[in-house]
């Protein structure tokens, strides 16, 4: 325990019990708490899956925890929205305790949230801890890994990014957010109620062009959905021709009126192959598919486990994935 980094997981859906698993098997880390409003008393191994007891009694009072456990890092998993995380993340910090969190909108907040990512990015500093957001999308596939890539062109013009999933084996809630199943009437009304919307395009798009050194004149997003021309169902739900089996959501970055940055993010029911894929026009052009896709919840728990011996070392303050050292795999025990 001497040698190794304390950690509390707060948030325990699918991805934080997920982030939970993996951190219960890494060498260098010792979990030390747990909070979550679900499943309060019970045993962190039993509720991740972990197949064995951790001792560790999930609780719904995160003060306590934080005071009684004094953890080195929190893996933070329990929305989506900076503004509404933003006391969990005050709090967490106050403790004294560094945070990777999920958090989409903290991927890269500075051009939407400016007043919020200077607060938070003060209180961090005063406090000395370093906050970041990571996981598949935002975090990596559309702006981290883009990013690198561009490390080998002399000159860049554009980039593009795209991730193609089936939704099909996908957990029920994915696919109730992608709109599967529902006429386009229907359809449009989640969208503008906000309950269909893969949140980060704008995030990602914002940190490629920090890190290239470029200054946007704006960002754009549609959405829209993926209709389906034949029946297709998953072991959850049933799409009918003409209903929607999924989203198309692009984002795009315009730079002295040209688009330089486009993210094209798609999922559906019965997509007929799962891919991502980074296009890079400049000197030399350069194209990288990964066929079959990333498993975004094995890629989202891994990158934050792994972000922990980095957010130890980081200089304080709120910082990105673009900003400390590249991520690898750590070992398990």
């Amino acid at each position: 325990m001497a040698n190794k980094i304390r950690v509390v997981t707060f948030g325990l859906g699918p991805v934080g019990c997920g982030i939970a698993n993996l951190a219960a098997r890494k060498k260098e880390v010792a979990i030390v708490g747990a909070v979550d409003l679900r499943n309060v008393g019970r045993d962190l191994g039993e509720i991740a899956n972990i197949g064995r007891r951790l001792g560790i009694r999930i609780s719904d009072d995160a003060a306590a925890v934080l005071k009684q456990t004094k953890p080195e890092v929190v893996l933070h998993a329990t929305g989506s929205s900076f503004p509404a995380v933003y006391p969990q993340l005050e709090m967490i910090i106050k403790a004294g305790a560094s945070v990777v969190s999920t958090c989409e909108e903290l991927s890269y907040p500075f051009r939407k949230h400016p007043k919020l990512a200077a607060a938070l990015d003060k209180l961090a500093k005063k406090h000395g801890v370093a906050v970041m957001s990571t996981g598949v999308n935002p975090g990596f596939l559309m702006d981290t890994w883009p990013l690198a890539m561009t490390a080998v062109c002399q000159d860049v013009k554009k980039v593009r990014s795209v991730r193609i999933q089936d939704a099909s084996p996908r957990r029920l809630p994915f696919q109730k957010k992608i709109g599967a199943g529902k006429s386009t009437a229907e359809f449009k009304k989640l969208v503008k109620s906000g309950e269909i919307r893969h949140v980060g395009l704008p995030e990602s798009i914002a940190m490629i062009a920090a890190g290239l050194g470029w200054k946007l004149d704006k960002i754009t997003e549609t959405i829209g959905p993926i209709i389906a021309a034949k029946p297709v169902q998953s072991r959850f739900l049933s799409v009918k021709p003409g209903q929607a089996a999924g989203v198309k959501q692009i984002g795009r970055g315009f730079c002295r009126g040209k688009e330089v940055i486009t993210l094209e993010f798609q999922a559906y029911l019965g997509a007929e192959e799962s891919f991502d894929a980074v296009y890079i026009t400049g000197a030399p052009n350069l194209e990288v598919v990964i066929k079959g896709g990333t498993h975004g919840d094995i890629a989202t728990a891994s990158l934050v486990v792994n972000a922990i011996p980095k957010i130890v070392k980081a200089l304080p303050g709120l910082v990105t994935m673009k900003d400390i050292p590249i991520l690898s795999a750590t070992p398990n025990r």
